[in-house]
């Protein structure tokens, strides 16, 4: 394959074995290579790595981009004379000594010492978006206001909510924490939702999209869920695109995905990856049983008759359930919620599933993992389950 037949492609997909230097390093010069993901970064530019440092676990929970590959990629760009930022806003407080513990136990001081700058400005600003859709105004993290260029580097996990959390869904990560709760109020729908996080992503424009999917997360993600070994590292200037085949790496049906579906119709990306140039061999990292979520019910709404939405919505769509054993009655979940769904009864959480508009945000942010998505009979009768 020629230099310049490799520099055309859409979307990389290549072996990255197992979290070393050496496998990093190679894995992101062949993938970067392939998608002319570099070509951008002059020297002098101010870069942030948007990682997803959801929570404060340790990066082999599989919950958070992997502290290697990031201080890999913060050398390359170093090499080209880049100055780098690393952060991310996590969900709850967005202050000095949250994301002070979220950095160390995420292992991100690995890439302070590879000479990258862990963000450390925690104010917010207002925001417009260019051409958004169904968001016009918003908050934000303010350090992404001194970024001549931002690389979106997203872990490949499954969501409550999303079916899957890759590359657009990581760029929520720059709504200050403890408003992201507003905005699942605010876009309660899904499709709206999903828009909205579309036009966040679009709004800011990563030069580059990276899903460190060398080990993913399934089952219960995005924050409890168990890692899987793909081996794989995904790579494009489309964050849309690069989504694309992590889902066809996880099993999904895109019709099922409603950022795809969103994306699809805003005319953002393609129907099929047969219409992109793929570098690498897709079908070797293909995971024929990843533990989803969701499987195909996160929406049926996106995927039935109008006329039949209301059912579908009540029979058939996935709800947070309580594992009451797991529970220690921190009050998160009951703190997070955005519609006020939460009751705590002796020291436990019930739900008014009349007021839950199903965004998860208390299963995601659980500490203990005692929360999951729970499918009806009839959703895993459809599913073949």
């Amino acid at each position: 394959m020629t230099e310049s037949t490799v520099k055309t492609s859409d979307v990389a997909v290549v072996s990255c074995p197992k979290y070393t230097p050496e496998s990093a390093r190679a894995a992101l010069s062949e993938a970067l290579s392939a998608v002319d993901g570099l070509s951008c970064i002059k020297p002098g530019m101010k870069v942030v790595i948007k990682a997803n440092l959801v929570s404060g676990k340790n990066p082999d929970t599989a919950t958070t981009t992997h502290p290697v590959l990031i201080s890999e990629l913060v050398k390359m760009l170093l090499e080209k004379g880049a100055c780098v930022t690393v952060g991310d806003s996590p969900g709850g407080l967005y202050n000095a000594a949250r994301l002070a513990a979220i950095y160390s136990a995420t292992g991100m001081k690995m890439c302070e010492e590879a000479g990258a700058q862990l963000n450390r400005n925690f104010a917010q600003s207002d925001g417009k978006t260019k051409n958004g859709l169904v968001l016009h105004d918003f908050k934000y993290t303010s350090y992404l206001d001194d970024a001549d260029l931002i690389i979106d580097f997203a872990k490949l996990k499954t969501h409550g909510m999303m079916v899957m959390s890759c590359a657009v869904k990581n760029m929520f990560g720059v709504i200050p924490g403890v408003t992201k709760p507003e905005y699942h109020s605010r876009f309660p729908e899904i499709e709206r939702f999903s828009d909205m996080l579309i036009d966040l992503y679009e709004n800011f424009a990563p030069c580059l999209s990276i899903i460190d999917a060398v080990y993913g997360m399934e089952g219960n993600g995005p924050t409890a869920g168990t890692p899987r070994y793909v081996g794989a590292v995904i790579a494009s200037k489309n964050g849309h695109y690069a989504d694309m085949a992590a889902a066809e790496i996880m099993g999904i049906d895109r019709r099922k995905l409603p950022l795809f579906c969103r994306a699809n119709e805003r005319g953002l990306c393609p129907n099929s990856l047969d219409e992109l140039t793929v570098y690498g061999d897709l079908e070797k990292f293909r995971v024929k049983d990843y533990d989803l979520i969701c499987d195909a019910s996160s929406d049926f709404s996106l995927v039935v008759p109008k006329p039949l939405a209301w059912l579908s919505d009540k029979l058939l769509r996935p709800r947070p359930k309580l594992t009451p054993k797991k529970c220690v009655g921190c009050k998160i979940c009951y703190d997070t919620c955005p519609k006020h769904a939460i009751e705590m009864v002796n020291g436990k959480p019930h739900f008014d599933y009349d007021k839950c508009i199903r965004c998860f945000c208390c299963q995601e942010f659980c500490p203990k993992g005692a929360l999951h998505v729970h499918r009806s009979v009839a959703a895993k009768i459809i599913n073949g389950k």
